[in-house]
């Protein structure tokens, strides 16, 4: 019952109750615990496009040479770069478009 402390009605008060709850929380926390990483992956997305806009080339074009001409970085370090070290990424976003 200490688990269900803080919880309304029934759920807190009543053991089987208490028990279904602990239980859907539980699965809850484990789906949630992988929804943040998409996320998170949806908001440097969206940075990284944002920061791309100002160069006219689109995420998708931009990911896909990335890849071809072998430049490995993450959307995540490539969100930072564009958000905190936007010289950098303008390196790297020139030596995308050549």
């Amino acid at each position: 019952m200490r688990k269900v402390k803080g919880y309304r009605f029934g759920r807190s008060k009543k053991e089987s109750a208490a028990r279904e709850a602990i239980a859907h929380a539980g699965s809850y926390a484990f789906a949630h615990r992988r929804d943040k990483k998409n996320d998170f992956r949806r908001i440097w997305q969206v940075n990284i496009g944002t920061a791309l806009g100002n160069y006219g080339i689109s995420y998708s074009k931009f990911m896909g040479q990335m890849k071809k001409k072998g430049i490995i970085l993450n959307r995540k370090m490539m969100s930072e770069l564009a958000q905190t070290h936007p010289e950098t990424f303008t390196r790297i976003v020139s030596s995308i478009k050549n």
